[in-house]
């Protein structure tokens, strides 16, 4: 049974599993991009998205609490100055989880995990794309009318053609 389980154990102890977040943050930090387990991605995404919060502030209280987390003065030093600095005016969602094609050895669920600022390719083509635009559906009152308005409308537009080619059939 899974009662008050909040977050994904990912089959560890304790120990095991803030060790494997702490060094799969430190390698995110450090390459901007890295590839693992869909699982894994996504309780790294819940673990380093407060600590890149935490770092917009810049404090040396918040330094301290995120380093009882990674405990990297690199990795630190990096999220304090140039990741900072990238997501200052990101109001959150720091980092991007990609599924990749399945594993051959194991067929486990893969996924690139990175950090949204940094890939300006992905980016281009989303804009270029216009995937990442979401458009607002809006409930109208009464939108079965408008709905059959328009239909009666382009049957209509439609009967119009119609005599019109056969009038214009007609004079040849």
């Amino acid at each position: 049974m899974r009662h008050g389980k909040k977050y994904n154990h990912l089959g560890r102890k304790e120990g095991h599993r803030k060790a494997l977040l702490r060094n799969l943050s430190i390698a995110l930090i450090e390459h901007k991009r890295i590839k693992t387990t869909l699982a894994k991605a996504r309780a790294l995404r819940i673990y380093i998205e407060p600590l890149i919060t935490k770092a917009k502030d810049g404090s040396l209280h918040n330094r301290r609490v995120v380093f009882s987390y990674i405990q990297n003065k690199e990795a630190i030093k990096e999220l304090f100055e140039s990741i900072a600095e990238k997501t200052k005016d990101r109001p959150g969602g720091y980092v991007r989880i990609i599924k990749l094609p399945a594993r051959k050895s194991d067929s486990a669920e893969m996924a690139l995990i990175e950090l949204v600022d940094y890939n300006e390719d992905y980016a281009a083509s989303v804009a270029e794309s216009g995937e990442g635009v979401k458009k607002r559906r809006r409930r109208k009152a009464g939108g079965n009318l408008a709905k059959a308005e328009q239909t009666t409308a382009s049957e209509t537009d439609i009967a119009e053609i119609d005599e019109e080619e056969i009038d214009e059939n007609q004079k040849k």
